[in-house]
């Protein structure tokens, strides 16, 4: 670890992204829109991380399967109706330079579709950053392998030489599966409790923790 690593995947929303409170609502919002029962925050915060299909069928478990696009297209329409209002975390683009600046490899494994990942990437002026990304309508939604796997592949680095970052149990059991170190983040979507289950490298709580460990250990 005092080497570092020579590729760092990270999760976007949670992890780089404070939006994780705007996920929980759309999903809500979709919900009072098809006259369905409202999960719980903790329960649709457990689906964060997931590709969309698996993330509403989890959190919504009444919903009709004709029912789906429908539903699709109104958590649609409420996140991307403020997801413009959405910030990093403080200190992400410094820590993103930062590590840039060491020679590091970045990448990104996102439950987002890809065009919600280039749309968000845009916004925030990072896509400079990563040599490669990956996204749940390209792979196998997390926690299958398949988005670190192919993207060692692409960069060439080795399980050994890589660490996933993220905020939910979905990117570390992911980071095992794929026989890839994993560090927490818990001021995102799951609960300290939960993710220090997976056994990670670490577990930090805040924005600055996170930024001090990657810039030690990174």
């Amino acid at each position: 670890m005092a080497e570092g690593f020579d590729l760092i995947v990270f999760d976007w929303d949670g992890t780089l992204m404070d939006s994780a409170a705007a996920i929980v609502r759309a999903i809500q919002a979709a919900c009072r829109d098809l006259g369905l029962p409202e999960p719980t925050d903790e329960r649709a915060r457990y689906v964060i991380g997931l590709g969309l299909g698996d993330a509403l069928r989890h959190a919504v478990p009444e919903l009709a399967e004709a029912d789906y696009p429908r539903m699709v297209e109104r958590y649609r329409h409420h996140f991307l109706s403020s997801d413009r209002e959405l910030t990093l975390f403080p200190g992400v683009p410094e820590t993103l330079a930062h590590l840039a600046d060491k020679g590091r490899m970045l990448g990104v494994a996102t439950g987002k579709s890809r065009v919600g990942l280039n749309r968000a990437l845009g916004h925030t002026g990072l896509a400079a950053y990563f040599h490669s990304t990956r996204c749940a309508d390209e792979c196998f939604s997390k926690p299958h392998p398949a988005m670190l796997e192919e993207i060692m592949d692409e960069l060439g680095v080795a399980p050994a030489r890589t660490l996933m970052v993220g905020d939910t149990t979905h990117d570390l059991q992911m980071a095992r599966n794929a026989g890839v170190a994993g560090l927490a983040v818990s001021f995102g979507a799951h609960p300290v409790p939960a993710l220090q289950a997976e056994s990670p490298l670490a577990c930090v709580d805040t924005p600055a923790e996170f930024a001090q460990w990657l810039r030690a250990h990174g």
